[in-house]
């Protein structure tokens, strides 16, 4: 009798312990496919790799605060590179101005702007509603603002630059921002780079245009060019997609 009553309790421990075991797999793999969606990587792809290290999100704010609020740097964009920078970018926004993709009355944002060259450098070239935004605010050019999740309103830019995509922890949320951000018709502007890799405080690493264009699910590709922007090699364009009017 007793054998017979011990059976039938080891099959119950086995059949709550496999059960255990199914509910830690599955909620294992939610988190992994959660990860990739935040992360914007494709699981088949090498193209886009986000950097390990960063336990947690304040973890990688305070990092990127390292570099952003370093006196030397601050010091350095604000004297030596200000002209330099400046000059660089009005380059790129004229010819940005005369392929139709930029004009003087566009709404503009640069983000991860730092101290503003590329701000002050739109207002020279005649766009004068230009703001930038980063983590440490530099007023009047620059306002407060986490790239992750942009202080402004569905619609608002015409035109959004940036040349700090390497600096995003979560890229799918980064543009997802951007195509919040930008109106039915607008431009964004990314330089990127896919010959070599960014500095420390990089926290993704791209090596080809392909994850870009999947994390624009908004927007259409309109070019690709190589250029020479300050470490960065290459300009890509998207144009955000004009919303169809259902009759």
């Amino acid at each position: 009798m007793k054998a017979a009553k011990t059976i039938p309790s080891v099959l119950k421990y086995f059949l709550i312990v496999s059960v255990y075991l199914l509910l830690f797999v599955s909620l294992q793999n939610r988190r992994s496919k959660t990860l990739l969606a935040t992360t914007g990587v494709d699981s088949s792809s090498d193209d886009l790799r986000i950097r390990p290290g960063y336990t947690n999100y304040d973890a990688y704010i305070r990092r990127q605060l390292n570099k952003t609020l370093n006196p030397k740097l601050r010091k350095i964009w604000t004297t030596r590179d200000w002209d330099r920078k400046i000059n660089v970018f009005s380059k790129f926004f004229d010819e940005l101005k005369r392929e139709n993709l930029l004009s003087n009355s566009s709404k503009s944002l640069s983000i991860g702007a730092r101290v503003g060259q590329e701000v002050e450098a739109l207002k020279r070239v005649g766009v004068a509603d230009a703001i930038g935004i980063d983590l440490v605010p530099f007023p009047p050019l620059v306002v407060k603002g986490d790239f992750h999740n942009q202080p402004f309103r569905n619609d608002t830019f015409d035109f959004e630059f940036s040349n700090v995509f390497d600096h995003a922890l979560y890229p799918t949320k980064f543009v997802a921002e951007i195509e919040r951000t930008l109106k039915p018709g607008g431009v964004c502007i990314l330089h990127v780079a896919l010959s070599r890799r960014g500095d420390k405080y990089s926290a993704n690493d791209l090596y080809s245009i392909k994850p870009l264009s999947k994390l624009f699910r908004r927007s259409e590709l309109v070019r690709v060019r190589k250029v020479d922007g300050f470490g960065l090699d290459t300009e890509v364009v998207f144009r955000k997609k004009k919303m169809i009017q259902r009759s």
